[in-house]
């Protein structure tokens, strides 16, 4: 639109000009050599003008000829960039597909065609790492460490490159000048908080967090609770060395985040060894509330050292009305009545938990009742060996690892509040962690079948050990339709457990075996009669302490 308006007015200005020159005739006289030569003005315009286009076109012409050996380079250099990046397309379809052969044709001929473009040495190294040739994907990167706009790329690859072969101490190297010229490349931040928390710089870690908070890499939630996770690690890390220290921090982490169990933990056990209960009990109810665990129920009963097993028994109660009847909160006031022999009030506590399938907890508790109000017997007998098979109770769970303990960081991945409190289930494949206790640093995984978790009291047999026969059972006299009654051997108690199996009444002998009680009382189906050996072989022996069986739950 624009450009038809201004041919229309330059075509204006054009009639115009002839318009006043004919309206002005005159004479032009040019003289030179001689020669004399008189027109119109007029046709003197035209002949100035035809001669300036004249010249025009030959100037033209002799610059086309000057510059036509550089026309020609400059398309012979466009047509070798376009094949350039036609087989830097081709190369990358052929390294997504996963053909060595046609990227390494490709890169060849891409870095013969436009030299060492960023995108020509990005295409090498990726050839390169598709065939499995790593001395040549760490030259390419290296080459790219030599220009600006490709150094943090190549610090990226050398430090993929070096994670592959193992050298962490290369890797971090890379990932910290990575940091240094590109704050907000996430890679090379996260690498960084890994290495540091490997390494147990928990003072580090909180740094790296607070940069990419700041940068934006982490959003505000997120950021306080990795906060919370690092400073309980790093109270954890100075409980024993910096009681004031740990206590600091742990507090800290109780500020951001109330239901961090083991900060909370943390911080009432060492407020209680200073005396401050109130602050204790107001920190580990808060945490309760939001998650009952046995870490903060060993701590609410123990606030006071001293205190009688009925004053425990106090407090257990207080928990249980706090979590709404919780079933942890069933546990801990089963536990402080076992301690205080207050029988009755363990079972009533633990009735609720037996209607579905008891897991071990309930089951070795119930195994320490039975021994403190009966004595060795059968039925603690039975509740041992059912704990070796029941469902396994609640424990800290991070990238299919099970831990009793908690750590703040995965010690497969490196991940940050990894770990959450769950039942894991029946069986659940995981690596074999070969690492310290600490669960931090580069792990080697292995998988594995993981065995039900068993208290330290419960003998573990071996893998080559097999269930030990019962004594034979003297034959009965024949007679007519008699059951069958089944002698069942009794194993180690992580390896078998005992079901009892139901038959009908009416054709069941009388046996003065153990039976269930309460299906007796009933009326209904009771279980078939167990044959036991005088002397179990591989029964665990109890440990007595005050009439229960401590350790597992303590």
């Amino acid at each position: 639109m624009w450009r038809a308006l201004v041919f229309i007015g330059l075509l204006c200005l054009a009639a115009f000009g002839a318009v006043w020159l004919a309206d002005r005739p005159g004479t032009v006289l040019v003289t030179f050599g001689g020669y004399e030569l008189q027109t119109s003005v007029a046709v003197a315009a035209v002949a100035l003008a035809g001669l300036a286009l004249l010249l025009a076109m030959m100037w033209a012409a002799v610059t086309t000829i000057m510059n036509l050996p550089s026309r020609l380079s400059f398309a012979s250099k466009a047509r070798r960039r376009a094949r350039g990046y036609q087989a830097v397309s081709r190369g990358m379809v052929a390294v997504g597909a996963g053909d060595p052969i046609a990227a390494r044709r490709y890169a060849g001929e891409a870095e013969r065609l436009l030299g060492h473009e960023p995108l020509t040495l990005l295409l090498k190294a990726q050839a390169a790492q598709v065939s499995g040739n790593r001395a040549a994907a760490e030259t390419a990167f290296s080459q790219m460490m030599d220009e600006d706009e490709t150094r943090v790329l190549g610090l990226r690859g050398l430090f993929v490159e070096a994670r592959r072969r193992g050298d962490n101490l290369a890797a971090r190297e890379y990932a910290s000048e990575a940091v240094r010229i590109a704050p907000a490349a996430a890679w090379a931040s996260d690498a960084v908080l890994e290495a540091r928390c490997a390494e147990g710089d928990w003072r580090g870690a909180l740094e790296s967090i607070d940069r990419r908070a700041s940068l934006g890499l982490l959003d505000k939630a997120t950021a306080k609770r990795h906060r919370a996770v690092l400073l309980t690690a790093d109270a954890l890390d100075r409980a024993e060395r910096d009681p004031d220290g740990a206590l600091r921090s742990s507090q800290d982490a109780v500020k951001l985040a109330p239901d961090l169990v083991p900060a909370a933990a943390l911080a009432g056990k060492i407020l209680s060894h200073k005396g401050d209960l109130r602050r204790a009990a107001k920190i580990v109810e808060t945490a309760w509330r939001s998650q009952p665990h046995p870490d903060l129920a060993d701590v609410y009963l123990n606030l006071r050292p001293g205190d009688s097993a009925l004053d425990r028994l106090k407090r257990a109660e207080t928990l249980q009305r706090l979590s709404n009847h919780a079933p942890e909160g069933q546990l801990a006031v089963a536990r402080a009545a076992l301690e205080a022999r207050e029988f009755e009030r363990a079972r009533r506590a633990l009735e609720p938990l037996l209607e579905d399938r008891p897991t071990m907890r309930v089951c070795l508790l119930m195994a320490d009742l039975e021994q403190a109000e009966h004595g060795s017997t059968g039925r603690s007998r039975e509740w041992l060996a059912r704990a070796t098979r029941a469902p396994r109770d609640p424990a800290w769970i991070a990238d299919g690892v099970v831990s009793n303990r908690w750590a703040p960081i995965s010690p497969v991945t490196g991940r940050i509040d990894a770990f959450v409190w769950q039942a894991p289930p029946d069986v659940l494949v995981a690596p074999e962690l070969t690492m310290s206790d600490d669960v931090t640093g580069d792990v080697d995984v292995e998988p594995k079948i993981l065995p039900p978790i068993v208290p330290d009291e419960v003998a573990v047999a071996s893998a080559d050990e097999s269930p030990q026969p019962a004594e034979p059972q003297p034959p009965e006299p024949p007679h007519t339709e008699q059951p069958k009654v089944e002698t069942v051997p009794v194993p180690p108690a992580d390896e078998v457990v005992l079901e009892p199996v139901k038959k009908d009444t009416a054709q069941e002998p009388a046996s003065d075996k153990p039976t269930n009680d309460k299906a007796a009382e009933s009326g209904q189906m009771r279980p078939e009669p167990v044959v036991f050996p005088a002397t179990p072989p591989d029964v665990p022996k109890l440990k007595e302490a005050g009439g229960t069986r401590r350790g597992f739950f303590r």
